[in-house]
C-alpha cells in the first residue's frame, strides 16, 4: 500500500483535524514514496510510453543522419636529452621539463603549422580530401578549400609520459590518416627550419636558387592563373567534367520543375471543373489534406453525433441545441476558409513553379554555351599548364635537396620522432550506433518518467486517501469497489438481500465508519450528496439506509433529487405521490403519516421506507426552501430513528445546499478518477459554512486493484474490523 505522509495541520483547523480550507495551503505537503510513483508510471503507461517512444526514435534518427566521421591517431616521441651543449650556434632545443611540453603541444596547435599543412597537400591529396563533399556539393557551388579540408585535429600529450597523440577527424577515412601523418612531417619541418644554428655556404646557396627556381614558377603558373580567371577556369578537364556534371544537374532539376508544374496545372484544372459543376472539394485530396481540414472533419463529425444525440433529449431550442448548432456553424466556416487558403497556396506554388521552370532553362542555356566555350580555350590552356608544370618540377627538385641537406645537418638537433603512423580506420567514429542506441534508451526512459509524473502533477482529479484526507480535509469513510459483476437492479439492494460480497462488506464498513464519527444522537438526519451526477450517491444512499434498518434503526430514505428523481426506479414503485404531491396537497404535516396517501410511505424491507419526489419539478426550491420542508423533517423524526436524504448534485444544482441547512450531518460521494479536488474542496467549505456536521467522504468505484495502489486501504480493513466484531 502507498502511502503518504501529511505536516501536522495547525491547531486552529476546525473540528476535522486535516488541512484548512481558508487559505492555509502552505500546510499541505504531499511526500511520495516509491511505490506512488511505481503507481504514477503503471497507470500513466500508454500515454508516457508513445511519446518516450517518439522522442527516443526521433533523437536516434537524428543522430543516425549525421555525416560519417573519421578519426585517425599519429603519436610522437619527445626525447629528454641529458647532455651539455657547449655549441653556441646550437640550440638546445632537448625537453627538461613539462612546460616545454606543452609549448610544442601549443606549436602543434598553432596556425602556422595549420597552414604548413594546408600548403603542403598535393593536388592530388586534395582531391582525395574532396571526395565526400561531391555528393553532396550544390549545383553551382565550389568545393572546400585545402585549409577547410584540414578540419578538426586534436592534439593531446600523454599522461606521465613524454608522448603526443595527434588526432584527425575528417569525412574521409583516407584523409584522416593523411592529415595525422602530415601533422608529423610538417612538425618535423618545423623543428628544422626553426631550431638550426648557422647556414653553411651550401644551404645559402640552395636556399637562393630555390627561392629564385620558386619565383619562376610562381610567374608560370600566375601566367596560368591569370588565363584561368580571364576565362573563368579550374582546369581544362575539371572545367569541362564541372560543365557536364552541371549540364546533367540543371537538366534533371529542369525535368523535375517541369513535371511538378504539370502535376499542380493537373490539380488546378481538377478544382475549377470541380468548382464550375458545383462538387464538393473536399473529395479532392489535396484539399481534404490541406491544413487543419483532416480534425475540422473529425470535429464536426463528433458535433453532428452531439447534435442527433441531443435532438432526442432537447428541443431544438434547447441551450445545448443552440450551442452545438453554432459550433457546427462555425467549424463549417473553418472548413471553408481553409479550402480557400489552400486553392490560394496551390495558385501561389504554381507561379513559383513557372518561375523555377524559366530560371532553370536559362541555365541549361548558358552552361550548353560555357561547353562550347571550354572546346576553343583548350589549346592555349594546355599549352600554359605544361609550362607551370615543368617550372613546378624544377623547384621540387632544388627544394628536395635542400631539404635533404639541411636534414642531414641538423637532425641531431632535433628532439623528437615519430613512433607510430596514423593508419587508415576502419569505420566512422560517429554516427556511434551502440552509443547511438544508449543515449535515445535514456532519454526514453527520461521522457517516460517525466510525462507520467507530470501528468500527475497536473491531474486534479481525486485518487486517493491523500486527495480526500490531506488536501480536501475530510474524513475517509470508506472505499466502495467497482460493482461490474452486479446487475444494476441489484447494486441498491446489496445490504437488503444479505447477499454476500466485497460490495455489501464495503457498505457495512462505511456504516460502520458513520456511526464512529457520527457527534450526534438518534433520531437525526443524513444528508447524502455528490459533486456531479454518475458517481454512485443514490447507490450510497439506499445501502447506508439498509445497513442502519439491517441493525434495528427505524430509517426512512426520502428522495429530495425532484429534477431527476430515481429512488422508486430501483424500488420498481411509480412515482404520483411524495413530496411534491404532498405540497400540492397543501403541505399539511399530519400526526400519522403512513396514513397519508399524497405521501405514500411505502416500506421496501425490515424498518426501512421509502419516502419518493413525487414527480418532476423544474423548480424544486419553492419546496425546499420553505419553513414547512424543515419542519416536515424535525416532525418525521419523532416516527424514525434515521432519515437518510439522497439529493442533487451539487455542481449540477444548489439543492442540495438548501436541503443541508434542514439536516444534522452530510455524507459526501465521490467516484475515483472523475471529480475534481478544488471542486470538492469548494463544496465541502460551503456544506462546513451551512454549520453542518461533515461525516467524511465515501470514495467509490475503485477497482481492486486500485483499491491496493491508490487508497490508504487501512480505512477499509478496520472499519471492516469493527463492523464484524459488532455484528
Amino acid at each position: 500500500m502507498a502511502s503518504t505522509d501529511l505536516l501536522p495541520a495547525s491547531p486552529s483547523a476546525g473540528k476535522n483535524s486535516g488541512p484548512s480550507l481558508h487559505g492555509n495551503d502552505s500546510q499541505i505537503v504531499e511526500r511520495r514514496s516509491l511505490r506512488d510513483y511505481y503507481v504514477i508510471l503503471r497507470e500513466r503507461l500508454w500515454i508516457a510510453l508513445p511519446v518516450a517512444l517518439l522522442v527516443a526514435l526521433s533523437y536516434g534518427y537524428y543522430k543516425a543522419q549525421e555525416t560519417p566521421k573519421f578519426s585517425a591517431q599519429a603519436t610522437m616521441q619527445f626525447e629528454r636529452g641529458e647532455r651539455v651543449v657547449q655549441i653556441e650556434q646550437v640550440v638546445d632545443t632537448t625537453v627538461r621539463s613539462e612546460l616545454d611540453l606543452n609549448t610544442y603541444i601549443k606549436t602543434l596547435e598553432s596556425a602556422k603549422l595549420r597552414k604548413m599543412v594546408s600548403e603542403s597537400l598535393t593536388p592530388d591529396e586534395i582531391k582525395i580530401l574532396q571526395r565526400p563533399y561531391l555528393k553532396d556539393l550544390a549545383p553551382g557551388a565550389s568545393l572546400p578549400t585545402a585549409g577547410e579540408l584540414v578540419g578538426d585535429v586534436a592534439i593531446g600529450s600523454i599522461r606521465n609520459s613524454f608522448l603526443i597523440s595527434i588526432t584527425a577527424i575528417n569525412r574521409d577515412a583516407e584523409g584522416a590518416a593523411l592529415i595525422s601523418n602530415r601533422y608529423v612531417a610538417q612538425f618535423m619541418r618545423y623543428l628544422f627550419e626553426y631550431s638550426g644554428g648557422k647556414n653553411d655556404t651550401a644551404i645559402e646557396y640552395l636556399r637562393t636558387r630555390s627561392e629564385e627556381l620558386r619565383k619562376e614558377s610562381e610567374a608560370a603558373e600566375g601566367r596560368l592563373q591569370e588565363y584561368r580567371r580571364k576565362h573563368n577556369l579550374v582546369s581544362l578537364d575539371n572545367s569541362v567534367n564541372i560543365v557536364n556534371d552541371r549540364l546533367k544537374a540543371i537538366y534533371g532539376a529542369l525535368t523535375s520543375a517541369r513535371l511538378n508544374r504539370l502535376d499542380v496545372e493537373t490539380l488546378i484544372a481538377q478544382i475549377t471543373k470541380m468548382q464550375q459543376d458545383n462538387g464538393n472539394l473536399l473529395e479532392i485530396n489535396y484539399i481534404s489534406s490541406y491544413g487543419s481540414i483532416p480534425s475540422l472533419k473529425s470535429q464536426l463529425s463528433d458535433l453532428n453525433r452531439n447534435q442527433s444525440i441531443y435532438s432526442e433529449r432537447y428541443l431544438e431550442r434547447h441551450p445545448k441545441m443552440v450551442d452545438i448548432a453554432n459550433s457546427i456553424d462555425v467549424v463549417n466556416g473553418q472548413i471553408n476558409r481553409n479550402i480557400e487558403q489552400s486553392i490560394a497556396d496551390l495558385r501561389t506554388n504554381y507561379i513559383k513553379l513557372q518561375e523555377t521552370e524559366s530560371a532553370y532553362q536559362k541555365e541549361y542555356d548558358e552552361a550548353s554555351r560555357d561547353q562550347l566555350r571550354l572546346g576553343e580555350l583548350s589549346v592555349d590552356f594546355k599549352s600554359l599548364e605544361n609550362q607551370a608544370q615543368v617550372h613546378k618540377s624544377n623547384y621540387i627538385q632544388l627544394l628536395d635537396r635542400l631539404n635533404q641537406t639541411t636534414t642531414s645537418k641538423d637532425l641531431d638537433n632535433i628532439p623528437v620522432k615519430p613512433l607510430d603512423p596514423a593508419v587508415q580506420p576502419g569505420g566512422p567514429f560517429t554516427p556511434n550506433l551502440n552509443n547511438i542506441i544508449k543515449t535515445s534508451s535514456l532519454l526514453g526512459l527520461l521522457v517516460f518518467a517525466g510525462v507520467a509524473v507530470g501528468l500527475s502533477f497536473l491531474d486534479d482529479r481525486v485518487k486517493s486517501a491523500w486527495d480526500i484526507e490531506g488536501f480536501i480535509g475530510a474524513n475517509l469513510l470508506g472505499i466502495i469497489p467497482e460493482l461490474d459483476d452486479v446487475p444494476d437492479t441489484e447494486k441498491h439492494s446489496l445490504v437488503n438481500s444479505n447477499r454476500t460480497s466485497p460490495g455489501s462488506e464495503a457498505f457495512l464498513s462505511v456504516y460502520s465508519a458513520v456511526k464512529i464519527q457520527s457527534r450526534l444522537d438518534f433520531p437525526k438526519s443524513i444528508l447524502v450528496t455528490s459533486t456531479i451526477p454518475g458517481e454512485g450517491k443514490t447507490m450510497i444512499s439506499c445501502n447506508l439506509a439498509a445497513s442502519f434498518a439491517r441493525h434495528g434503526k427505524r430509517v426512512l430514505i426520502i428522495d429530495c433529487d425532484m429534477r431527476r428523481p430515481m429512488l422508486h426506479r430501483h424500488f420498481k414503485l411509480t412515482n404520483e405521490v411524495g413530496l411534491i404531491a404532498w405540497f400540492e396537497a397543501g403541505a399539511n404535516i399530519p400526526e400519522d403519516p403512513f396514513t397519508d396517501e399524497a405521501l405514500g410511505f411505502t416500506k421496501v424491507d425490515e424498518n426501512l421506507y421509502l419516502l419518493r419526489s413525487g414527480g418532476r419539478s423544474k423548480s424544486p426550491t419553492e419546496l425546499l426552501e420553505t419553513q414547512v420542508f424543515g419542519q416536515f423533517i424535525e416532525a418525521m423524526k419523532t416516527h424514525f430513528d434515521l432519515i437518510v436524504i439522497d439529493s442533487p448534485p451539487m455542481g449540477a444544482v444548489t439543492d442540495s445546499l438548501l436541503i443541508s441547512e434542514r439536516t444534522d450531518e452530510v455524507l459526501y460521494v465521490c467516484r475515483f478518477n472523475r471529480a475534481y479536488r478544488k471542486h470538492i474542496r469548494l463544496y465541502i467549505k460551503q456544506l462546513r459554512e451551512s454549520k453542518n456536521e461533515l461525516l467524511g467522504i465515501v470514495l467509490n468505484g475503485l477497482s481492486a486493484r486500485r483499491i491496493e495502489y491508490y487508497s490508504n486501504y487501512r480505512y477499509y480493513r478496520s472499519y471492516k474490523k469493527y463492523y464484524g466484531s459488532q455484528s
